[in-house]
């Protein structure tokens, strides 16, 4: 997903951007297909990129579409998505539209923490940690709130992986466009 980005925005390489959006897409949608944490997660990203406007670019659409695709294949809208918390789902969205907000936006850059909290997207971070926690409290209590799913702890550490794979994808390609500037 990174590299596709950082393809499409940083190179205006839309082709190459458009090719790794289908990689993209396709695991999205086997993800979300499989498990219904993993929807929820990758259901946040699409919705809040679509309502903070950051779907973009030809590389975005063609993700969204790869993982419709995958979805359907995978029966994602006859399975995992029949048994989404709507409440749940409005949470992750409502703090990655914050992520979406604040990330990029001069106004929050002005504060250190806020330009490291925005950079690095910690709000959905923190939202899915409380999930997870529930989740684990829910487990040991029986604990429970109406209409809310919590998150399974080991989701949580599977989207901090994700994250940090975006983060290393960042720093990989600055590092090959910097070489390649330079040659």
């Amino acid at each position: 997903m990174k590299f596709s980005d950082d393809e499409y925005d940083e190179n205006s390489n839309k082709l190459m951007a458009s090719i790794l959006a289908i990689f993209s897409g396709i695991l999205m949608g086997y993800l979300a297909s499989n498990t219904i944490d993993a929807s929820y997660i990758f259901l946040t990203i699409i919705i809040a990129g679509i309502l903070s406007l950051k779907i973009d670019g030809i590389h975005h659409v063609i993700s969204l579409i790869f993982f419709i695709l995958t979805c359907v294949i995978f029966n994602f809208f006859t399975g995992p998505l029949l048994g989404l918390s709507l409440a749940t789902l409005i949470i992750c969205i409502l703090a990655e539209y914050i992520d979406e907000i604040g990330n990029d936006n001069s106004k929050f850059y002005k504060n250190k923490f806020l330009k490291f909290f925005f950079d690095y997207r910690l709000t959905l971070e923190f939202t899915v940690l409380i999930l997870a926690l529930l989740g684990v409290y829910s487990s040991l209590t029986g604990f429970n709130i109406p209409y809310v799913h919590f998150i399974d702890f080991s989701v949580f550490i599977y989207f901090l992986t994700f994250d940090l794979g975006y983060i290393i994808a960042g720093v990989i390609f600055q590092k090959f466009r910097k070489n390649s500037v330079v040659s």
